[in-house]
């Protein structure tokens, strides 16, 4: 195991002379915010928190941190759910919730260059006057894009545009040495040797830290349009998404939830959901450049789910409909959070044709294990969320029980060809079961490419497999 140094007044000083003073913190003086992520089960405290506003400052905390062996812990928001923004071994927490400003809109190439502490939510804001669009949408808008990027995030619309990986053309990096490198740009193509971009793109922040980020944009749609279909049971709704998919034009968002978390989302935000009455539901999302394109698709997709057992299709054509649909989604991780003690979550992905299965086999852990079992997710792409919640178990027993039910789920997802996370990482938290679900030569692999970018293993250690 690598042995840190341990911060000393000397350190701080340092860090003090790099930026202002009132920008770096020590030891009480740093907020508990800064110990855990949004579930909060992993805690650590840095020894050390700076909030950095330059790449220069970054390079130079990071060329000091290398010459003195100190472990540094890139944050954005601390909206992630595996602990990969815990600082684990203490050391320098590098905050960039500053580094938060637009550099440049280049329509021309439709690019969007901007700095790592830009809020996903203020990036659609920020494009959207200018008719153009950033696709990728996870569920927590207040989320860095600096933190989207680092996690490879998905989101809702990724069953038609993709992940975050396809709309980042370019970044800059500091290295844990210090170094700056730039890799990609505003180019469409390149095969220019080994593509270092997607290296960093879900890496966690293990590889290097990200001051600069240029995004791929595309056209507006001009209109959108939701359906929320009511059907019997999850297994009728579930089973449905392959036809639904193949009846016309692709979808942008397909959404499974079942009843008991619409009611957890009802409470939660005291707002109605259109409907409550079924067991479960899908929610799809059409958009596209003109509105016979959007009526096309959205009349096929709603008689082929009545053949297959819909018990109503309910259309939402305006935009205050969609925001009241979209705002109730994208509160159910909150509202589920807010019904129970505790809770974590399995963030598997399987094929599309295994969804129907895996959820029911989700479900069925509820009764053998004796605890309660919420799911929601991107039933369009595989990527299922399952949140297993404590209640009222005591703290011996919860562990144990979490055990159990992850080593089923992440076991029955590798039996079905699926992977241990679809959009939210490994962190520290996922870390055997990314172990159990890969091959020893890939592992290997892997660790080959950190001791390439980080031999002295400075930057976030602990997370993903080491």
């Amino acid at each position: 195991m690598t042995k840190y140094k341990k911060l000393d007044e000397n350190d701080l000083a340092f860090l003090r002379s790099v930026c202002s003073p009132e920008r770096v913190a020590a030891g009480s003086a740093i907020s508990q915010d800064y110990y855990h992520d949004e579930l909060g089960g992993i805690k650590s405290a840095p020894d050390a928190l700076v909030k950095v506003l330059s790449t220069e400052e970054v390079s130079r905390i990071m060329k000091y941190a290398w010459d003195n062996n100190i472990p540094v812990t890139p944050r954005g928001q601390g909206t992630g759910l595996v602990g990969a923004a815990v600082a684990l071994h203490g050391g320098i927490m590098l905050d960039f919730s500053a580094m938060n400003h637009f550099l440049d809109l280049d329509e021309v190439n439709m690019t969007l260059t901007l700095e790592p502490g830009v809020l996903l939510m203020d990036i659609y804001k920020y494009v959207e006057p200018h008719n153009l669009f950033y696709p990728p949408d996870p569920g927590e808008k207040t989320a860095s894009i600096g933190g989207n990027v680092n996690t490879n995030a998905g989101g809702m619309r990724a069953v038609k545009y993709g992940i975050t990986r396809d709309y980042v053309r370019g970044l800059e990096v500091v290295l844990p040495d210090g170094r700056i490198i730039e890799t990609g740009g505003k180019i469409a193509k390149n095969s220019s040797g080994y593509d270092l971009k997607n290296l960093f793109v879900g890496s966690e922040g293990t590889l290097g830290v990200i001051t600069k980020i240029i995004l791929r944009l595309i056209p507006l749609p001009k209109f959108k349009l939701s359906l929320l279909v009511p059907f019997p049971d999850l297994k009728s709704a579930i089973s449905a998404v392959p036809h639904v998919i193949r009846a016309s034009s692709t979808p942008t968002a397909v959404e499974f939830m079942e009843r008991e978390v619409i009611l957890a989302a009802e409470q939660f935000l005291n707002r109605k959901f259109p409907d409550n009455s079924a067991d479960a539901y899908l929610l799809l999302t059409f958009d596209g450049m003109s509105r016979e394109e959007i009526d096309l698709a959205f009349n096929t997709v709603a008689a082929r789910c009545l053949e297959l057992g819909a018990l109503d299709v309910f259309i939402s054509d305006t935009d205050e409909r969609n925001e009241s649909l979209w705002a109730a989604r994208g509160a159910f991780l909150e509202a589920i959070k807010a019904s129970t003690t505790e809770m974590d979550e399995c963030d598997v992905v399987v094929p599309r044709l295994h969804v129907a299965e895996f959820i029911t086999f989700a479900s069925s852990l509820q009764k053998k294990h004796q605890v309660r079992i919420r799911s929601f997710g991107h039933a369009g792409d595989g990527n299922l969320h399952i949140y297993i919640l404590r209640d009222d178990l005591a703290k011996e027993q919860w562990e144990k029980t979490l055990a159990v039910v992850f080593a089923d789920l992440y076991g029955r997802a590798h039996e079905l060809g699926g992977q241990v996370s679809g959009e939210h990482g490994i962190g520290f938290a996922k870390k055997p079961f990314l172990n159990n679900s890969l091959t020893p030569d890939v592992i290997g692999l892997m660790r080959s490419v950190k001791q390439a970018f980080d031999p002295k293993n400075i930057l976030n250690p602990g997370k993903i497999f080491d």
